[in-house]
């Protein structure tokens, strides 16, 4: 496994592996089950896999958690060898943003409700990272988690207008046993927080249900979500959605199918899930 910091060293890989079809997970580290998942669905689509590790700074408002994001790169690197990836790129903030930069890949649409709303900064970090790496690896593929899901239409978005030549894959989201999303952040909870972030699947479990028995008011399924949440006396609700799961536009009846998400403070901690029904 090849590990570097340097972009002519991973552009010096990619060119005497050109024949092979390359995989890419792009990823902020501190790696769990969830992003082991990914690379293993790019090890089985592809010849080569490539991983980023790179806590990127753009994608944080000063607010934020950046300084105190979990990084562990021995045991991340001990991770991806086990799942015999080929090159890890490991940039510096000098690397991808030298004292020069002055670009940014900015979307005039899909990253204004939910996330955009409440991070107005965060999705251009995220589409000008993802777009300087995907110049970087040069990839076939690229994988990508659900669980970040208005994430996915942004990047997809991204890929459509500056025709970058790859594909996009989206997969599943890997859960905890009883149901809790895997997430980096996770490692925040104390015992207390950690049952109480139970609520946000619980939440979009009764809303699917609700679906499945017959409910197509968005309205009526953003409630069931809401009263769920401001029960647990450790949530703080940040947003519920019913959207279309494209556009991000809310819905008021769902007539074909639906992207149920929700932002929520679990103490201090601000988880994401999502789901999609149909």
């Amino acid at each position: 496994m090849i590990v570097t910091a340097k972009i002519e060293e991973v552009r010096a890989v990619r060119k005497q592996d050109k024949d092979e079809n390359w995989g890419f997970v792009p990823t902020m580290g501190y790696l769990h089950e969830g992003h082991l998942s990914l690379v293993r669905r790019a090890r089985e689509e592809n010849g080569r896999v490539a991983v980023s590790i790179y806590v990127n700074p753009t994608q944080f408002a000063p607010t934020e958690d950046l300084a105190s994001y979990p990084r562990d790169l021995e045991r991340d690197l001990a991770l991806l060898e086990a799942e015999n990836v080929d090159l890890v790129f490991t940039p510096s903030d000098e690397m991808m943003y030298p004292p020069d930069f002055q670009t940014a890949v900015l979307l005039s649409h899909v990253t204004k409700p939910l996330e955009g709303a409440a991070r107005p900064t965060h999705f251009a970090g995220v589409a000008t990272v993802v777009a300087k790496l995907f110049n970087i690896v040069q990839p076939d593929r690229a994988y990508f988690g659900q669980k970040d899901a208005q994430q996915t239409v942004v990047l997809r978005q991204m890929v459509r207008d500056l025709n970058f030549n790859l594909e996009l894959i989206v997969c599943p989201i890997v859960r905890e046993p009883d149901g809790l999303a895997m997430s980096s952040r996770n490692k925040y909870l104390n015992p207390d927080e950690r049952k109480a972030a139970l609520v946000l699947s619980r939440a979009l479990q009764w809303a699917r249900i609700a679906f499945e028995e017959g409910e197509r008011d968005a309205n009526t399924l953003r409630r069931i979500m809401t009263d769920l949440i401001i029960a647990e006396p450790l949530a703080r609700l940040a947003y519920v959605s019913a959207a279309h799961p494209e556009t991000l536009v809310e819905l008021e009846r769902i007539e074909d199918k639906a992207l149920l998400s929700m932002a929520v403070f679990i103490g201090k901690t601000r988880l994401i899930d999502n789901l999609i029904i149909a």
